[in-house]
């Protein structure tokens, strides 16, 4: 069964705010496939062809776009797919191999995405206790149904709370070692350009939901994070402002990879687990 646009399950009732909540106060679904731009629709329509026809109703339970494409804002060369794939049982090494040839294929094969990412999950690590405030919440509120059945309807409704906060971005402390040695390889040119890309992401994501709770709402526009950061941590508004900025247009200026990994990051940490505590150990 193809997925709908989105708007059932954990989503939420009603029209969603300007901060986006449904008017019952609790996180609205941020995507549809109503909102897919026309550029990026024949790629959807090859998602679609593609995942069922590789993966089978066998394995797949249900598939999402998430990212720009299904929240309408991704540009033709620019963005890139974000797909999510939920399987039957916990994926193996040749599941995840598909994956990654899935979607370097439909990158290959389609100029209007920079770049395709492909995550694989079994359907009951995604519904389970232990990720009901992390993937399940990505599930729920992030990601658009387009394949199969939609998981977000066996999910709570999700609040802008401290627990979501703390389940979502309280592990960056986890990052720093491995940015850390990254930046210490000496990258070249192209890896620093993705490192900035990855990191600056990671780091407006984790700003944002540090002071989502009292701002009592959700975005994933970047920009927009950094701005409802800055007005809680006026100095370091600047430096999550650069961090927006390199999200969106990343560069391989060494400086920046620098200040983000050996000042922002760390700060950004120990701010973390002091105000929300740390992400519950994963296996």
């Amino acid at each position: 069964m193809t997925g709908g646009s989105g708007d059932s399950g954990g989503s939420g009732g009603g029209q969603r705010d300007d901060r986006g909540l449904a008017e019952d106060g609790t996180i609205a679904r941020e995507g549809s496939l109503g909102r897919v731009p026309t550029a990026f629709r024949p790629l959807v329509d090859a998602v679609r062809t593609r995942t069922s026809a590789l993966f089978g109703a066998d394995r797949l339970h249900s598939a999402y776009l998430y990212g720009s494409i299904p929240r309408g804002t991704a540009v033709p060369g620019v963005s890139d797919l974000d797909l999510l794939l939920a399987l039957r049982r916990e994926p193996t090494g040749a599941d995840r191999a598909d994956a990654e040839a899935l979607g370097a294929g439909l990158d290959r094969d389609f100029p209007v995405v920079d770049g395709a990412g492909v995550l694989v999950y079994g359907a009951a690590t995604l519904l389970g206790p232990l990720e009901r405030h992390d993937l399940g919440f990505f599930v729920a509120c992030l990601c658009t149904p387009l394949i199969g059945d939609d998981l977000a309807r066996e999910l709570p409704r999700y609040r802008p709370s401290r627990l979501l906060a703390r389940e979502t971005n309280g592990d960056l402390a986890l990052a720093l070692p491995r940015w850390r040695e990254r930046l210490a390889a000496d990258p070249d040119e192209e890896e620093r350009r993705r490192l900035v890309r990855g990191i600056s992401r990671r780091l407006v994501r984790t700003g944002f939901t540090l002071v989502m709770p009292d701002w009592n709402g959700w975005t994933s526009d970047l920009a927009r994070s950094a701005e409802v950061f800055a007005a809680r941590y006026p100095a370091r508004a600047d430096q999550m402002r650069l961090a927006a900025a390199a999200a969106r247009t990343p560069t391989p200026d060494p400086a920046v990879l620098a200040l983000l990994v050996t000042d922002l990051a760390p700060w950004l940490a120990a701010e973390y687990t002091a105000v929300h505590g740390a992400k519950a150990p994963r296996p």
